[in-house]
Parts: structure tokens; sequence; C-alpha cells
């Protein structure tokens, strides 16, 4: 049986550059058996966005966008993100709210956060 997985990213990618770095690891561990989904909270929408924000290792991040989009990695955000960010409409991005995102990681197999 496939185990659940979940990638929590918290940091803003305009200050570190772990959130980067955990999208390249949920790309790794996406392209397996096992499903895959990722919490993106605070300011970590921004690695979603279309805005012309200062990203650290932004350059990096445009390599694994695409193969995110098709894949059709789940990425989850709190109420009101799209509003707040300008989100790329290409990801699956379902905003829940933070009783249900805390629901979705407690069930999650493994969860790995940045």
């Amino acid at each position: 049986m496939p185990l659940v997985i979940v990638v929590v990213i918290r940091d803003d990618p305009r200050k570190t550059h772990r959130p980067v770095e955990a999208l390249r690891i949920a790309l790794g561990l996406g392209s397996g058996e096992n499903p895959l989904s990722v919490v993106l909270l605070n300011e970590a929408p921004l690695l979603l966005a279309s805005q012309d924000e200062e990203i650290i290792d932004g350059e990096i991040l445009e390599k694994y966008l695409p193969s995110l989009k098709q894949m059709g990695t789940l990425f989850f955000v709190e109420p009101g993100t799209r509003s707040r960010f300008d989100l790329d409409d290409d990801f699956s991005v379902e905003e829940l709210p933070l009783p249900e995102i805390e629901r979705h990681i407690s069930v999650a197999d493994r969860v790995l956060a940045f």
C-alpha cells in the first residue's frame, strides 16, 4: 500500500532558499508511486505566484515548476490565498481552512516540514 506524503512549506522564499529546495524534494518524492501533496503556508505561496518577486534560487525554481504542473501535484493553501497572491492557474491549488489542512497533515504517513 502506498504511503501518503505531505510536504509543508512555511518559509518565505524571498528570505531563504529552503522553500525552493523543499519543492525540489517534493518533485522527487512525487515521481514515485506514493501520493504526494504540498501545503503552502505564510508567504510560501509566492512559489506558485505569477508576480515578479525576488525568490531566492528563483532560476532553479523555474526548472521545477513545469514538472510539478505536469504531474498535477496538489497544493493546499489557506482561504484567501488566491486573492492575496496571483497564483498560476495551471497548478492544482485548493484552498482549505486551517483545521482541514491540519487534518490532512495528521493523516499522512510521512510529513516533511520546511
